[in-house]
This record gives C-alpha cells, sequence and structure tokens, in this order.
C-alpha cells in the first residue's frame, strides 16, 4: 500500500488527513483495471476509474429520468464508490457466469479490506452506500443501477456490437439486463430497449 507524504500540516487532525490520504492513494489503483468494454470510439478498453466518472455525468444528466423525488447527490456518490472494490476483485464481466459466480464474495472481501483505510465515520457512510447499491434497495440505488447497465450497452452499439458480438452473446442475455434498467428508470429502460432492437436488426446478436 502507498503510504502518504511525511507531511504535518498544523492545525488539522493529521491522523485523521493520513487515514484518508491513504485511501485516496489506494483508490488510484482503479485507473489500472481495465475493463472488457471499448471506448465510445474503438480506439482501446476502458478502465475503471473512467467507467465510475462516466457514471457520476451520465447520472447528472440523465436526473430528470430518475423517479421523482431521488436524491441524486445520493446516486452520484455510490457510483463514485461502488467499482472501488475492482481494486482487488477485478471487472467481472456482466456476461462471464463463471466469474460471476465468486463476484459478491470477491468484492465483499474487497469492501472489508479498502473502506477502513477511512477514518471510521467515512468508512461506515462508504460502506453503508456500497450495500445499497448492491441490494438496489432504494430509488437511488435502482436508478445508479439503470445508468451502470446502459453505459456499457451504449459503447457495444457504437462499436458494432463490442463485446456482444465478440463473446456472442444473445439478445435475451442483454435484454435480461434491460430489466435492471427499467426498475431505476422506465425512460431510460425504453431507451434501452428501442437500441437493443436496433443492435438486433443490426445482427450483433449471436442466434
Amino acid at each position: 500500500m502507498t503510504e502518504p507524504a511525511p507531511v504535518f500540516a498544523s492545525g488539522v487532525d493529521n491522523e485523521r488527513l493520513n487515514a484518508q490520504l491513504r485511501f485516496i492513494l489506494e483508490v488510484d489503483k482503479l485507473k489500472r483495471v481495465l475493463r472488457q468494454n471499448m471506448l465510445v470510439d474503438g480506439s482501446r478498453r476502458e478502465n475503471t476509474a473512467e467507467h465510475s466518472w462516466h457514471l457520476v455525468l451520465c447520472a447528472r444528466t440523465f436526473a430528470e429520468y430518475a423517479p421523482e423525488g431521488t436524491d441524486i447527490d445520493r446516486v452520484v456518490e455510490m457510483l463514485a464508490l461502488h467499482d472501488i472494490v475492482e481494486i482487488d476483485a477485478g471487472d467481472t464481466f456482466v456476461y462471464d457466469h463463471r466469474s460471476a459466480a465468486s463476484q459478491t464474495e470477491r468484492e465483499r472481501a474487497a469492501a472489508d479490506r479498502i473502506f477502513p483505510l477511512l477514518p471510521e465515520d467515512q468508512a461506515e457512510r462508504a460502506r453503508e452506500l456500497w450495500e445499497e447499491f448492491e441490494a438496489r434497495r432504494t430509488p437511488e440505488a435502482r436508478f445508479g443501477r439503470a445508468v451502470d447497465r446502459l453505459s456499457p450497452m451504449l459503447a457495444n452499439w457504437h462499436n458494432e456490437g463490442g463485446t456482444w458480438v465478440r463473446f456472442g452473446v444473445t439478445r435475451a442475455e442483454v435484454m435480461a439486463k434491460v430489466k435492471l434498467i427499467t426498475e431505476g428508470s422506465e425512460a431510460l429502460g425504453a431507451y434501452a430497449t428501442a437500441l437493443i432492437d436496433d443492435a438486433d436488426r443490426r445482427g450483433y446478436f449471436r442466434s
């Protein structure tokens, strides 16, 4: 683990600040976790830090399609945190059913290690938000998951099928993910369905 620079500031709780710095330095590793999805322009694979940043912007931009009363600030906070566990667990490709079988165990172990690097109060909030997102038990978590599922679909459509074609994904497998989008946002779910219909016409799915 990278340690903070040994600098001590006057007038601050240096123990707390050093804990926060350890966390920030640790999550920098998210920049080197590669995902299967390509960038929209198809030039290279995206990393998880880029993915998280993009989701935060998506949530802000699509806020009007969230259920009424949704706390978008909470959505943004969840999206910024939810993939941090991939530092240890790696990215689990959504259509890799073998890896998905151990995903929960791997990601919980990562959460157990990484979030406690923060001061106790911040660690508790981070873990609470991460658990909320995973359980999809609130409108905020469901909308965040909708955005998370829509993003790679957009990239695949713009890459002539992208990972759908490369891994021989079926329309039924993708439509199962569209259900999660609709659960969080009817408008985004309707758009995703239309996108999949068009992708099907273009022959992007395995028969």
